[in-house]
């Protein structure tokens, strides 16, 4: 009898912990990689990132082709241009943003000027000389006690804007006038992205939301498996053709069809531990060559995942939560402990691996974490949590130079119109 209960429970649970292809959402609980004896792992050196690796290798440059203006919608590459010589220009300032321990907001670029948001949600559009043409707050006096942290995205003469405080809205571009404004249930934890005629954000709860530009409706959500504490990372989503890619606070990879919300494919990359672990989980934003889509985790795994089947194409053991970029057939990013890493696309093979914290006495540098970079013409810049810009010779990986910004945190490097931008709290510092 005890072994018909067992069976009898044994084929419950397999029944109702599996995916088929109906299925809008996983349900296992025991999530676990797919397929892992087809996935590479290139290095398994546990001591990899206390080693360089070709660091003398000089790299062909002479392919790169990187966009000279900041492409806010679609710039899943993070390919940009800046031959600047970082003079200090000017200064766009702002109140200062309480509770912020990690700037990861960026100002809303355009040929006229930035539009950025002050402490109480404010939202502010400066011209070219950095003078302010207007402010426009539309929070009631509550809500401006909850310092809503806003993101934008551009559409056409009009802003659309989502928050931490699960508002969402339109405003004009020109005038700061309020097109449309709505509520979700659940605040909202990434950036937006705009594709034709809708937009796309996430919420805390793990749900893509897919909006009407026009009016703000809701066309369709997809929520994913949720956790049970609040993610300390941002989620991240690239819209490829017609689908659009995310992630979410678990380390869920989900593709959707952008008409009809349904999963065209659904990639764990984390087992159900993860799950009560969400706040010490950190991923990269997405990024994509178009064929592939490459993040990577503060848990020493960069992925390669193919855009049309969700298959894993290769996993490297590099621990790094910022943003790779992609140039040519070479990907780039920084681990957590300062290593640059050079990485062959289609492989995922390790060509170069360059110690960019030599600058930090041992004790100084287990302190010191790379908050992001941008590639700009055959250099990289890079900031840290102790307020310094490393500026690094591409070609080489030798570093150039140390810039100090602010003795607390900065974001990462923007660029924009040739001139490179860094948010420090209570301003905008632009470079040319």
């Amino acid at each position: 009898m005890n072994r018909l209960v067992l069976l009898s429970i044994t084929l419950f649970f397999l029944n109702h912990c599996s995916l088929n292809e109906n299925s809008r959402v996983w349900k296992d609980n025991q999530k676990e990689l797919s397929n892992k004896s087809n996935i590479k792992k290139v290095f398994d050196e546990e001591n990899l990132d206390i080693q360089e690796f070709n660091k003398e290798l000089n790299l062909d440059l002479s392919l790169i082709k990187i966009n000279s203006k900041f492409i806010d919608n679609q710039n899943n590459f993070g390919s940009q241009s800046y031959k600047g010589k970082l003079n200090k220009i000017g200064i766009y300032k702002f109140s200062k943003l309480e509770e912020l321990s990690h700037i990861d907001f960026k100002p809303l670029f355009f040929e006229n000027g930035i539009i950025f948001f002050d402490k109480k949600g404010s939202i502010i559009r400066y011209n070219k000389n950095k003078k302010v043409i207007w402010k426009k707050n539309y929070y009631s006096k509550v809500e401006k006690k909850l310092y809503p942290k806003i993101n934008f995205t551009l559409d056409k003469n009009n802003i659309l804007v989502s928050d931490s405080i699960a508002k969402y809205y339109s405003i004009n571009i020109n005038t700061g006038e309020l097109n449309w404004s709505r509520n979700n249930k659940y605040p909202f934890n990434s950036e937006i992205k705009k594709y034709k005629n809708k937009f796309f954000v996430i919420d805390y709860k793990n749900t893509l939301r897919c909006y009407k530009v026009d009016d703000g409706s809701e066309c369709w959500n997809l929520q994913t498996e949720d956790s049970f504490t609040i993610s300390n990372s941002k989620y991240s989503l690239v819209i490829i053709g017609d689908i659009v890619v995310f992630s979410n606070s678990i380390g869920d990879i989900t593709a959707v069809d952008i008409e009809s919300g349904l999963i065209i494919w659904q990639l764990p990359t984390q087992s159900s531990n993860i799950i009560n672990e969400t706040y010490n989980f950190k991923t990269s934003q997405l990024v994509s060559d178009g064929n592939s889509i490459y993040f990577s985790n503060n848990k020493k795994e960069f992925y390669s995942i193919d855009v049309k089947t969700g298959t894993t194409n290769w996993i490297n053991d590099i621990n790094s939560n910022i943003t790779p970029v992609i140039i040519g057939n070479l990907i780039f990013t920084v681990s957590n402990e300062g290593y640059l890493y050079v990485i062959e696309n289609t492989t995922g093979n390790i060509v170069r691996v360059n110690d960019l914290y030599k600058i930090y006495k041992e004790k100084k540098r287990k302190n010191v974490y790379p908050v992001g970079f941008v590639i700009g013409y055959k250099k990289l810049y890079l900031t840290n949590t102790d307020g310094k810009m490393i500026i690094v010779d591409l070609q080489n990986g030798n570093v150039l130079k140390t810039e100090k910004v602010s003795s607390n945190l900065v974001s990462k490097p923007f660029i924009f119109n040739k001139n490179l931008f860094l948010i420090r709290n209570g301003s905008i510092i632009q470079y040319n």
